[in-house]
């Protein structure tokens, strides 16, 4: 009896094709939208988390003023060299400190200019960053010591000022400063902000306090902490420790800043998945209409079959078989809809993926709680129409033109 109520309803579904594909497009556009949105938004997210780890691997900001970013008041004082070396060596969980003062400046290499952002750190700086030397070498113990003319660019400023052609050993000129190319940064890419990572000159510390800003201040401090130790701890012994250094008494405020990376990455995950979560509501409202579109459809159908579910009902039929004969209609457009907006979905995923340049992250319970939904859409939709017909009485239908 169920498997002849399904293909009596399959029946009818394939008598009226275009009007059964035209009622399920609400469905394969709300399903599509919503695993489109959450697939999409599942790639961004994991995207930032992947750029904000490469930034470096355990990372603390130490920089003057109360908040990071630009914008600090002068008044503030920087940071000195000093400081640094107090923090790895006063602050016990330590891996490394990168004391990191920047300035943009324009590059010049025979008849190619570029303004880039030149950098002026030690070799703890790469290993903080997590950046590895494509070609060449890092700097010497001598030429950090004595300030050196020598610098390692990134792979943007590698391509602007050089090209094809092979940069080691050929002098750039950062303004006044002549200075010899040794490395070539492996390539990062673009970062969260949309900042290029590989638009950089890297130079000594030292070379660039006496040749570029001309004094001894340290804009920041970039620290990394030891694998397996608490950051919060590590952030709060720095906290402790700068002001001890800058002479703050319990009553001042700090006149600097230590955050977190963790922090960053936090607050932009929740706002890609708070944007996801927003788009794929808005997406759902087309499974709502798409089921009032069933409904309309089901209702026409009852009016368009009044006589032959009289016939059924005169001749010995249940009222629950037609009851059911109708909801499996409405399962089956929406859950057909379902299926197609699945496939359209994963395949507009993966082209938006490659297009936005995101990562592809297939989210299965997305997929199959559309889908469900898709079918709880047919049922929900589908009953009232399917009432109806089952609660025709028979004489009235027979006579019904």
């Amino acid at each position: 009896m169920l498997l002849n109520t399904i293909i009596l309803a399959l029946r009818e579904l394939k008598r009226n094709v275009m009007r059964s594909v035209l009622t399920i497009l609400g469905i394969v556009i709300g399903v599509g939208a919503v695993i489109t949105m959450v697939t999409i938004g599942g790639g961004a997210t994991a995207q930032v988390k992947e750029q904000i780890a490469s930034m470096g691997s355990n990372l603390l900001m130490v920089t003057p003023g109360k908040r990071f970013g630009p914008g600090q008041s002068s008044s503030v004082p920087l940071f000195k060299l000093d400081d640094g070396e107090a923090i790895a060596r006063e602050v016990s969980s330590i891996a490394a400190v990168a004391p990191v003062s920047s300035q943009s400046i324009k590059a010049i290499f025979g008849n190619q200019n570029w303004t880039t952002q030149v950098t002026g750190s030690s070799n703890q700086y790469f290993r903080v960053t997590n950046r590895t030397i494509r070609t060449g070498r890092l700097f010497s113990d001598t030429e950090l010591r004595s300030g050196a003319a020598v610098c390692i660019v990134g792979e943007t400023v590698r391509k602007k000022l050089f090209g094809g052609q092979e940069c080691l050993g050929l002098n750039i000129r950062l303004e006044k400063l002549s200075c010899q190319v040794i490395g070539v940064l492996e390539a990062k890419g673009q970062s969260t902000m949309g900042m290029d990572q590989d638009d950089i000159v890297v130079i000594p510390l030292r070379t660039f306090q006496r040749r570029i800003s001309g004094n001894q201040d340290v804009a920041m401090f970039q620290v990394s902490v030891q694998q397996g130790a608490s950051t919060e701890k590590a952030q709060q012994d720095i906290r402790l420790l700068m002001r001890e250094r800058r002479h703050l008494s319990p009553s001042d405020d700090d006149n600097f800043n230590v955050m977190d990376m963790k922090e960053i990455a936090n607050m932009l995950t929740g706002t890609t998945r708070l944007l996801t979560a927003l788009l794929s509501a808005v997406a759902a409202v087309s499974l709502l209409v798409g089921g009032i579109g069933i409904m309309n459809i089901m209702l026409v159908s009852v009016t368009e079959r009044t006589r032959e579910i009289g016939i059924r009902l005169a001749i010995g039929a249940f009222e629950h078989e037609v009851l059911f004969q109708f909801l499996v209609e409405a399962v089956v457009l929406s859950s057909f809809g379902g299926l197609i907006g699945i496939v359209l979905a994963l395949s507009a995923s993966v082209w938006l993926a490659s297009t936005l340049r995101v990562p592809f992250v297939f989210n299965g319970g997305i997929v199959i709680v559309a889908f469900l939904f898709s079918a709880a859409v047919g049922v929900i939709f589908g009953y009232f129409p399917a009432m109806k017909a089952a609660r025709l009485d028979p004489i009235e239908a027979l006579r019904h033109e």
